[in-house]
């Protein structure tokens, strides 16, 4: 068997890696309320089984001031009433993103619609998109 050691993208790529820094300050900025982003990161860092990335996202999530409960339960968030309407709807969008093709994406974006500007539906998209990105980053190095 070949060398079975992680890749250090950060060494092997640095240009890309530090691009990757760079979008996600700039996704960071894009007014995405902190809590609304740390469900969201944490949600898809679970669906793609990233620890290192649930286990971050988990400890600043509780930094910022949000529930145990409500952290505890966000593996069924459609089935329980600790999200708000906002949420859920961002949350349907993060998975159908990250579960691609198999969503029809027509009725998430009139969610989507009756709670955020399209301004802000692109910011969370690129939201989606980002953690997606440094989920995939990070177990690529498991």
């Amino acid at each position: 068997m070949g060398d079975t050691a992680a890749f250090r993208h950060d060494q092997n790529v640095p240009e890309i890696y530090k691009a990757f820094i760079a979008a996600e300050g700039t996704v960071r900025a894009a007014g995405i309320p902190s809590g609304l982003k740390h469900l969201i990161y944490l949600r898809v860092s679970q669906l793609n089984d990233c620890a290192y990335c649930v286990k971050m996202h988990s400890h600043e999530a509780r930094q910022d001031g949000e529930t145990n409960d409500r952290l505890d339960r966000l593996t069924v968030w459609p089935h329980v009433d600790d999200y708000t309407a906002a949420e859920k709807a961002a949350l349907a969008w993060a998975e159908a993103l990250t579960k691609l093709p198999a969503h029809d994406l027509a009725p998430l974006r009139a969610a989507l619609r009756e709670h955020y500007t399209d301004q802000q539906a692109s910011a969370l998209t690129a939201c989606v998109a980002m953690i997606n990105l440094w989920n995939r980053l990070g177990v690529s190095g498991h």
